[in-house]
Parts: structure tokens; C-alpha cells; sequence
């Protein structure tokens, strides 16, 4: 039994100690290239090869580990390059969008020659039928409550509360807020009010008034809050009835509320005449 379970082992060894008896006999007595030498080298060779193989595999094995660990560490470090510049083009994007955002608000300056200061929304309020936004600039930068609030699509509200460094704008849609507002192709004049959703309604506009859907909606300057010529938005609907005085006048605001990000506050306005007025295509 014993033998059966170590055959394999015990030939190995024995054909080692055979070749080393030979090979020790071989260098002590031949000489030359004799047959007895050139048999001790030959059965010496193979079993120098024998037992180089397993060696050459646990060699070849760990060069191929040890380059499987260099690869892997390369790759974890390409990935932490390629994470870095994704997080570097994202930072670059958005400081691209917000440049783009503030040089369309900085050429309202040009367009409607008034006074403005720059602010960033800070907040947003959104109630069942109020709609507002905070904006981080307050009477320490020389706001007051009453103040119009624009961005570059037009108006979007005014200051109704003010602390040192922060001030709520009161959104057009909401329905506490009141625009005194014209046609711009008729100059048909009415009020307009925030609906508490997206759009606004234009009231007290004569049943006997032409107004039109596309028609601009501007500002009228009847107030002491909102200047004559700020855009407001566009009629989007005009019902008549059979009873009543007035038009139903829907307006879509041309500022898109939910994604106001920077302002800017009309802290001056100068004498304007109608050539102030802004158009839309």
C-alpha cells in the first residue's frame, strides 16, 4: 500500500539518485567524449529539465501576477485622472453657463439705460397661491422694498421685504402681485396679476380693445414702482363673453421662474420716452 500510494515520489528519487551516481562516476573516471559520459549527461539533463519545470512555471506565474498588480494599479490611477478631469470640465461648464447668464443680464444696462445691481437667488418660497424668491443683496447694498427685479427675458417682480443683506421678490405669478401693464400694438391698458401657476391675467381691459394672442405685454409706467417698457410677457389667450366689461386675457411671462439663478434689481431710472421700449420678434 505504501508503495502504490508513493510510487511516483520514489521513482522520481531514485532516477535523481541514479543520475547523480552517474554523474559522479562520469567526471571521476571518463575522459573526453566517451559514451558512458555523454549518457550520464544526457540522463543528467533531463532530469535538471524535470525539475526546472515547475520552477519555470512558479516563475512565470509570478511575473504574470506581478504585472497584473502593475496594471491594476495603473488603471486605478487612470480612473482617479479621468474622475479629476470630469470633475474639472463640470466646474468648467458651470462657470461657463453662469458667465453666459451674467452677460446676458449685464447687457440689460445697454437695452434699457437704467441703473441695476447684480444678485444671486438665495431662496425660493412656494406657497399655495404665493410664489417668491430671496436674492442675497439687501439695504446694506442700497436696495429698498419696491424695487423691480428683472432678468435678461424681462421683469420678474419687485421687493416687498428687505433686511441688511437680503431681500424677497415677490414673483409676477403671485396672485398678490399687481402690474400695471399695456398692449404694446393697441397701448390697451390694464392690470396685470399672477394666477399662482405659470402664467399671469390681464384684467380691466375693454371688451371694446383689439388685442390679439401674441400680442407683447409691457409695463406702463402708471406706477411709481415698475418703469414705462419692461417686457412681461406675451398674451396667450383672449376670451370674450356675452356679459361682463372686460376681456379674459391670459399672459405666459417670458422669464422661465424655475430656473432663476442671478438678477438684477433697477436701483435708477431715467426720463424714458417711448423709444425705451423693448421688442420682441
Amino acid at each position: 500500500m505504501f508503495f502504490k500510494n508513493y510510487r511516483t515520489v520514489i521513482f522520481i528519487c531514485a532516477a535523481v539518485v541514479a543520475a547523480l551516481i552517474l554523474l559522479s562516476y562520469s567526471l571521476k573516471y571518463a575522459s573526453g567524449t566517451g559514451m558512458v559520459k555523454k549518457l550520464v549527461l544526457e540522463a543528467a539533463a533531463s532530469v535538471q529539465i524535470f525539475f526546472n519545470i515547475p520552477v519555470e512555471r512558479t516563475k512565470s506565474a509570478w511575473t504574470r501576477y506581478i504585472h497584473l498588480v502593475g496594471l491594476e494599479e495603473d488603471n486605478r490611477k487612470l480612473r482617479q485622472t479621468v474622475a479629476e478631469l470630469q470633475a474639472q470640465l463640470i466646474l468648467y461648464q458651470e462657470g461657463r453657463l453662469e458667465a453666459d447668464r451674467l452677460r446676458q443680464l449685464l447687457s440689460l444696462q445697454q437695452e434699457y439705460q437704467h441703473s441695476f445691481l447684480a444678485a444671486r437667488v438665495i431662496g425660493k418660497e412656494q406657497g399655495a397661491f404665493s410664489r417668491s424668491l430671496w436674492i442675497n443683496k439687501g439695504s446694506a447694498h442700497g436696495l429698498k422694498p419696491g424695487m423691480p427685479v428683472m432678468v435678461s427675458q424681462g421683469v420678474i417682480g419687485r421687493i416687498t421685504d428687505i433686511s441688511w443683506h437680503n431681500s424677497k421678490v415677490m414673483l409676477l405669478i403671485d396672485q398678490s402681485s399687481n402690474v400695471d401693464a399695456l398692449i404694446q400694438r393697441t397701448r390697451a391698458q390694464g392690470i396685470v396679476r399672477g394666477a399662482g401657476t405659470r402664467d399671469c391675467v390681464m384684467r380691466y381691459v375693454s371688451k371694446t380693445q383689439d388685442v390679439r394672442e401674441g400680442d407683447l405685454v409691457l409695463t406702463s409706467g402708471l406706477s411709481n414702482i415698475f418703469p414705462r417698457g419692461l417686457l412681461i410677457g406675451r398674451v396667450s389667450h383672449v376670451g370674450r363673453t356675452d356679459f361682463g366689461l372686460f376681456l379674459q386675457i391670459n399672459v405666459v411671462p417670458f422669464a422661465d421662474f424655475a430656473s432663476i439663478e442671478e438678477v438684477m434689481v433697477v436701483t435708477g431710472v431715467p426720463v424714458q420716452d417711448l423709444a425705451g421700449e423693448k421688442t420682441v420678434k
